[in-house]
């Protein structure tokens, strides 16, 4: 199994370009199943995820090609993914591929959509919370389904069709809402959502799905109105940049300091992320190529912050600020709301030195002046990338083992560092 050494105490100075946002691109690819023609997708991250999802999707019947990188082209370069569902020969997604990845779940409503019959596996994923599917399965209703669960599976049917219908959301959530969208652009009738998710990978998907026929207003907005149509066509897309990632960089510029470039970053979906590291005591600017982060050395100040639904703090960089936090001048408190889990990467971090204490669903960090190096284990996706932050940071030597939870979501992380002065390697096939 991979690791990835780390020797802290070097500045990061540079670009860095960011890749597609993953987050986007799964929903993207899944809802290649609600057309017979090619949907093209660009800028497709080059992260595990997406080739499990691939894996996922031919298991349907889903054809697919791959552009890679050509002469020329920047070593980042990301890839365009043709998929066709032309003929869908598998309605049904068994347990061993939907438990390697949460999101393959979303195939559910495609299938019902189009095919009128899905039988999906409950999900596995990041043990993260329980993250429950109800949600999904009430959108699937509320369409006119008839929705049984049975022997861990779901078994969807809606043998004349889906169904427009009211659907509001007692809580935002990005799954659901996903879910929604595909469902409702081929269901019968008019489909109003209401507290829908108004996160930039939500819009992104919505955008593509106006591209490939449907009819959605209201999109980045909590009410969405979809008028469904007999089918949908196939269409060229490219994927949004990855927020999650940027706001990862910036906070590595943050901790270790230094000058970089994001470059592709969109500052308007980063507003919340990005204030908290300025008060951090990073400067922010806003270029043509992206986001400029710099700190040149100056202490990082201590700051409150709270996750919410966008536009709030991201709860995909928590693990990060807090990383970030153990530096800090003082004492910080970091209230998660959206996970009832996702402070697995505290007793990791305690391991450099930090000083943490847990209080129910807050965090209460108190700043160290030097952070020590350590072998430390990854527990889930952003937590992995938690570790390195605190690493590039800390005196000596860190060696980050199970970093197959880092290649899910972030393309060639090591590279990008290292390009921009750290000292970063993987160490391939280590036990």
């Amino acid at each position: 199994m991979d690791r990835i050494r780390i020797v802290g105490g070097h500045a990061l100075e540079g670009s860095i370009a960011i890749s597609g946002a993953k987050n986007a691109a799964l929903p993207l690819m899944i809802a290649s199943l609600l057309t017979p023609d090619t949907l093209t997708l660009e800028n497709i991250p080059r992260v595990a995820d997406v080739g499990m999802l691939l894996q996922i999707l031919s298991h349907h019947g889903v054809d697919y090609s791959v552009d890679g990188r050509r002469p020329g082209e920047e070593p980042h370069a990301s890839r365009t993914l043709h998929l066709s569902a032309r003929n869908i020969v598998d309605t049904s997604a068994p347990y061993d591929l939907v438990a390697k990845m949460r999101a393959s779940f979303w195939v559910i409503a495609p299938l019902v959509a189009r095919m009128g019959e899905a039988r999906v596996s409950l999900p596995g994923g990041c043990a993260i919370g329980t993250r429950p599917v109800d949600l999904l399965i009430m959108v699937l209703e509320k369409l006119g389904a008839n929705v049984e669960i049975e022997s861990g599976y779901v078994r969807a049917t809606a043998k004349n069709g889906l169904i427009g219908g009211e659907i509001h959301f007692p809580k935002v959530t990005v799954g659901g809402t996903h879910t929604a969208l595909m469902a409702a652009a081929l269901a019968k009738g008019h489909t109003l959502i209401t507290n829908a998710a108004c996160e930039p990978e939500v819009a992104d998907v919505a955008d593509c799905l106006v591209k490939m026929g449907a009819r959605i207003k209201g999109i980045g907005q909590p009410t969405l109105e979809i008028e469904g149509v007999g089918s949908l066509h196939g269409a060229s897309h490219s994927v949004v940049p990855d927020r999650i990632e940027a706001g990862t960089y910036a906070m590595a510029v943050a901790m270790a300091g230094g000058d970089v470039v994001l470059e592709r970053a969109v500052p308007d979906h980063l507003e919340s992320a990005l204030d908290a590291i300025s008060q951090a005591g990073a400067t922010i600017t806003v270029t043509n190529q992206g986001i400029r982060v710099r700190r040149n050395g100056a202490g990082i100040s201590p700051v409150d912050i709270s996750t919410a639904p966008y536009p709030g703090f991201p709860t995909d960089l928590q693990a990060q600020f807090m990383a970030l936090m153990t530096k800090a001048k003082g004492k910080s408190r970091i209230t998660e709301t959206i996970f009832e889990n996702r402070f697995m990467h505290v007793q990791e971090l305690a391991r450099f030195g930090a000083q943490i204490k847990l209080d129910g669903d807050i965090a209460h960090v108190k700043g160290v002046a030097e952070l020590q190096g350590a072998p430390v284990m990854a527990t889930d996706l952003r937590a992995s990338v938690s570790l390195v932050i605190a690493a590039l940071a800390a005196r000596g030597e860190t060696m980050v083992n199970r970093v197959y939870h880092l290649d899910r979501g972030f393309e060639r992380l090591e590279q990008k560092l290292s390009g921009c002065g750290a000292v970063v390697e993987r160490i391939s096939g280590a036990s």
